[in-house]
């Protein structure tokens, strides 16, 4: 039950670049946080993107717009839900979807990505605090069903 924010240059991914990074991510999480079968577990999966105006991205003070595609991506998710080479595999294949949505203009996509886990107890949705073991119940993750309170 992620959150993932993807900060790009505006004008770069257009509408359909957008969904199909979307998409992705989607199933990225799907496949590393062991997301439930049903769709319904896969409504908690938000991806928002973030586009950051020309000249508002600067490296090493210039805008490196010109020769490559910069990408920033921050994934939050509940502690305890990833290990280390979960984690690892993320990063890996979200810097690849995206690499695989950017225009083909010569220009390679540069990322840099944050997992953060969001420390259990600390996490509200529509008000209310969510421990592991409700994301565990919600979104179905398939390694963690254990902590879930028969009905």
């Amino acid at each position: 039950m992620p959150n993932i924010t993807v900060r790009l240059p505006q004008g770069v991914f257009d509408g359909a670049a957008r969904a199909k990074i979307a998409q992705g991510l989607n199933e990225v999480a799907k496949t590393v946080e062991q997301i439930g079968n049903d769709p319904a577990n896969e409504r908690l999966t938000w991806v928002v993107f973030d586009e950051i105006k020309s000249g508002c991205i600067f490296a090493g003070g210039a805008d490196p717009t010109a020769s490559i595609i910069p990408v920033i991506v921050w994934v939050r998710h509940p502690e305890g839900v990833i290990e280390q080479t979960g984690r690892e595999s993320a990063v890996r294949l979200i810097h690849e979807v995206i690499a695989d949505a950017a225009p083909k203009d010569g220009r390679p996509v540069v990322s840099s990505i944050a997992v953060e886990e969001v420390v259990d107890g600390t996490w509200a949705g529509s008000g209310d605090i969510w421990r592991l073991a409700d994301f565990a119940r919600i979104a179905g993750f398939k390694h963690l069903q254990h902590l879930v309170q028969p009905a």
